[in-house]
């Protein structure tokens, strides 16, 4: 039970320190749903979505006034689409079908996102697969709130260089059909090396084949929270520092668990994990950049900002599972640009390049994330981009993720603005020096030696 100093600790942090429950996330297996018939299967679809989610805001709705903790968004992820529909789908249309039922589906109950518009083709693509990836841009121009995500890797399996390759042009496509928004499209969709099964974070949630019918996972967030108490550390030491952001991590997760086993109650759905991911927002004072900063860096970017990454992703992840049995996902710091107001402030000061970030994502929770291109990037180079991103998660035995947005129209010294949670961001420069015969290898990159632990 939470006691009443810890109530009180957490008001404060509510209040003043921009913490929330950044999401609830009902996973919904769609194995039962399954038919031949396309028709069919949107059918079942919409209706197990439905049946299942229906009381997914009101309850969330009702948890925030019983407590007072912010539940930002309300999202289902569901089976990976490229399964569901492999017997019904002949056609890239086809699986346009069911991204639209999936977006009927978000609309009618009132949730943020839908995620689960996947295929996992780390080791291969069946026929299914390769059709749902190439139906992605027409699936994101003609949907608002269904999520993609490809994995492309793994450490078991290595790295699927054929889908890598094809993904560098699906997100250019992706680009220039929704171009007229600024290339939205592509901040719905990201490329995954090791994905979990029970990620609640968009745009990346997907229901694993090995989860239950239905699950509840919640992502909690706390990077002001987070913030406030490195300020406390300031001239301690790495071991007093430590102990300050597990202890907080501590708290945070809490939290989560608490709003996690009331929504599980209230809905009648088990209980999954706790995702504990200081995911930053635009709002000032809500930025993993300040938390890195606060440790002692002028700017994030700076000498010494992938060990100040590495300290907080680690603290969190310790602090986290002391506080839950259940802590999964992705859990650990995001380092998304366009979400976060420091990060941007450190690229607009020619602190931050993408070349730094990539080195960050070797101890974060993610990767490339939310990161703004010029609109005129070739397909290949994002491909090269996406396979350094796929090598840093399949050597180390991590997830990592590219989202990338090559901005159509516009480039380096422009601005583009998102809108909500996604924010704003500086389209960043990116190497163009050719990677053309390296990406059209084709074939498979093998799995790293430390791979074989049967």
């Amino acid at each position: 039970m939470i006691n009443i100093l810890e109530v009180s600790e957490t008001n404060k942090m509510i209040e003043q320190e921009n913490l929330d429950v950044r999401t609830i996330t009902i996973g919904i297996s769609l194995l039962d749903c399954i038919d031949s018939n396309v028709d069919v299967l949107c059918d079942n679809i919409y209706n197990k979505i439905i049946r299942i989610a229906k009381n997914h805001v009101p309850t969330a709705q009702a948890i925030e006034k019983k407590y007072g903790i912010p539940i930002v968004n309300k999202r289902i992820s569901v089976t990976p689409i490229g399964t569901v529909g492999a017997s019904a789908c002949k056609t890239t249309d086809d699986f346009v079908k069911i991204a639209k039922t999936l977006d009927r589906c978000a609309h009618e109950l009132g949730v943020n996102f839908i995620g689960g518009y996947s295929a996992i083709v780390s080791k291969g693509m069946t026929p299914a697969e390769k059709l749902l990836i190439e139906s992605i841009p027409q699936a994101m121009k003609e949907t608002e709130l269904v999520c993609s995500s490809v994995n492309v890797g793994s450490t078991k399996t290595g790295i699927n260089m054929d889908a890598v390759k094809l993904l560098g042009e699906i997100v250019k496509d992706t680009a220039e059909l929704t171009k007229e928004n600024d290339s939205i499209g592509c901040a719905k969709l990201v490329i995954f090396c090791n994905a979990p099964d029970d990620n609640p974070f968009m745009a990346g949630a997907f229901h694993g084949v090995s989860e239950a019918d239905a699950i509840i996972n919640v992502g909690v967030s706390g990077p002001g929270v987070m913030n406030e108490a490195i300020k406390q550390a300031k001239g301690k030491d790495f071991g007093e520092l430590c102990e300050i952001i597990k202890k907080t991590a501590f708290k945070i997760t809490r939290v989560g668990q608490l709003v996690a086993k009331e929504a599980s109650k209230a809905l009648g759905i088990p209980f999954g994990i706790i995702d504990l991911s200081l995911a930053p927002t635009p709002a000032v004072g809500d930025s993993i950049a300040d938390c890195l900063e606060g440790m002692g860096l002028e700017r994030t970017g700076a000498p010494g900002t992938t060990a100040a990454l590495a300290i907080l992703n680690d603290q969190v992840k310790k602090g986290g599972v002391m506080a839950s049995s259940y802590v999964g996902g992705l859990s650990g710091a995001f380092i998304p640009v366009s979400e976060d107001q420091g990060m941007i402030d450190a690229v607009e000061a020619g602190c931050l390049t993408i070349e730094k970030l990539e080195a960050m994502t070797c101890v974060c929770s993610v990767g490339l994330d939310m990161i703004a291109i010029p609109g005129d990037t070739k397909a290949t180079t994002i491909s090269g981009i996406i396979a350094d991103e796929m090598a840093i998660g399949m050597i180390n035995a991590k997830t990592t993720a590219v989202r990338v947005i090559p901005v159509i129209g516009k480039g380096v010294g422009d601005t583009v603005e998102f809108g909500g949670l996604l924010g704003y961001a500086p389209i960043m420069p990116v190497n163009n020096f050719s990677c053309d015969e390296f990406v059209n290898r084709g074939g498979r990159i093998p799995a790293p030696i430390h791979s074989f632990k049967n």
